[in-house]
């Protein structure tokens, strides 16, 4: 994977290795090939496997990559170091209570499609400022490419993200996954969210 990213010119964009649907020894392989940011989609699978993992001693910054609840907040908190998809103004009062100046990424729908999470572009700064309100650290904004993975959709929409994280003068720019992350480099990425390219295909949730 790794060479996979500087042979598109991501020498410096960092892996969030995404560990949804495996075990705990699918975050034991990541740490002990150098991959220290580790994504997780389900505040119920992630809870016990992070605890795990870091009862064995493993040192990983977490990440909660998946739809986030408010009343799922709680339970993640003690768990999560970066929450990367705030969509709405109402999951901060439960954030900034229960994980006091945590970082997040705010999620923006760049594609328009009424079922993918995230605030529009023209919202994003409003919730940036609102998160700072309430002590969070904004540390860059999300997305996640279209649903048909078609290459030039793709190309705009991690276009008009970037260009957000430029206005607003974040940090960190989180697009990209296995089917895509070439365009997202190629457009400014700083982290991709890895899961099938490392672990192969997941198994069926409940297996």
């Amino acid at each position: 994977m790794r060479s996979r990213l500087d042979a598109c010119g991501g020498r410096g964009v960092r892996i969030v290795a995404v560990t949804k649907g495996f075990d705990v020894s699918a975050i034991r392989a990541a740490v002990a090939a150098g991959l220290d940011l580790i994504g997780e989609n389900y505040a119920q699978e992630a809870v016990p496997k992070i605890s795990a993992a870091r009862a064995e001693g493993l040192r990983f910054e977490a990440h909660f990559i998946g739809h986030l609840q408010s009343n799922k907040v709680r339970m993640l908190a003690p768990a999560i170091d970066v929450w990367q998809t705030v969509d709405r103004e109402s999951l901060l009062p439960a954030i900034a209570q229960r994980a006091p100046g945590a970082r997040v990424f705010i999620q923006v729908n760049a594609t328009d499609e009424p079922d993918k999470g995230g605030v529009v572009p023209g919202g994003v700064g409003a919730l940036v400022e609102a998160a700072r309100t309430l002590g969070l650290g904004v540390a860059g904004l999300m997305t996640v490419g279209p649903t048909n993975e078609e290459p030039v959709l793709t190309r705009q929409a991690f276009r008009t993200v970037r260009s957000l994280v430029d206005e607003f003068g974040l940090a960190e720019c989180s697009m990209g996954m296995s089917g895509d992350l070439e365009i997202a480099v190629d457009e400014g990425s700083t982290l991709v969210r890895v899961g099938t390219a490392l672990f192969g295909g997941r198994p069926a949730r409940g297996s």
